[in-house]
C-alpha cells in the first residue's frame, strides 16, 4: 500500500509519518524540506524565490513518488505531490508571488507529470488550526519559520480546506489535531491507531 500524510506546516506530518512507520513497520519517505536550498531565501523574500522553491519541491517529490514502485511492502509519505501544486503553487500564484507566466509553466510541468503518478492508497488528512500551527512553529524553532507570515500560513489552511473537500482521488482521513498531542500522550497516538487500522481494513474489504 501507498499511504500519505498531508497537512499545513507544522501540522505534525512529519512526526506522525515517523511514528506510524514504526508502529506499522512501513518504510517512510520523508519531505526534503532541510535540503531545499531556496527555503531561507524564500521566506525572506517570497516574490524572488517563489517559482524556485516550489520547481525544487515539485521534482524532489516525483523522484521521491517515482521510487515507491522500486520499495517493497507498505510506504508512508510525508507530504504529497499534488499539495505541491494544488495548495502551495497556487496560493503563491494566488497571492501574487508567482507570475502568471511562471505558474503556468509551474502547471505544465506538474500536469506532464502528474500522468505518472499513482494517487494514494490512503491519504490521512491533519487539520489543524492557526493556534495550533503557530504553537508548533514557536515550539520547535526554526529559525527561517520565524518568517512565515500568519496570512500566508492562513491561505494555505484556506486552500487545503477546499482541497480536502474535493478530492476524490482515494480513501480520505481527516484527523483533527488541534487538541492531540501523539507525541507526549500515548492515548491521542492510540486513537490515531484506531482510525488507520480501519481505514486500512476497509481498503481490503
Amino acid at each position: 500500500m501507498h499511504i500519505a500524510v498531508s497537512g499545513n506546516i507544522a501540522s505534525g506530518k512529519t512526526t506522525l509519518t515517523e511514528k506510524l512507520a514504526q508502529h506499522y513497520n512501513w518504510t517512510p519517505l520523508f519531505e526534503s524540506v532541510d535540503q531545499n536550498p531556496y527555503l531561507e531565501d524564500f521566506y525572506k523574500d517570497m516574490k524572488r524565490w517563489a517559482f524556485h522553491l516550489q520547481v525544487y519541491f515539485l521534482n524532489s517529490r516525483f523522484n521521491q513518488v517515482k521510487s515507491l514502485n522500486k520499495l517493497e511492502g507498505t510506504v508512508i509519505q510525508d507530504r504529497t505531490i499534488y499539495e505541491d501544486a494544488y495548495i502551495f503553487a497556487a496560493n503563491l500564484y494566488q497571492s501574487q508571488m508567482i507570475s502568471e507566466r511562471d505558474y503556468g509553466n509551474y502547471l505544465d510541468l506538474f500536469n506532464s507529470m502528474i500522468k505518472l503518478v499513482t494517487p494514494p492508497d490512503l491519504l490521512i488528512y491533519l487539520q489543524a488550526d492557526m493556534p495550533k500551527l503557530v504553537s508548533q512553529i514557536q515550539k520547535r524553532g526554526r529559525d527561517y519559520e520565524n518568517l512565515i507570515q500568519l496570512e500566508y500560513l492562513n491561505n494555505l489552511n484556506a486552500c487545503y480546506q477546499q482541497w480536502i473537500g474535493e478530492y476524490t482521488l482515494g480513501k480520505l482521513l481527516v484527523i483533527d489535531v488541534n487538541h492531540l498531542d501523539f507525541v507526549e500522550n500515548i492515548t491521542d497516538f492510540a486513537s490515531i491507531v484506531e482510525k488507520v487500522d480501519r481505514e486500512i481494513y476497509g481498503l481490503f474489504s
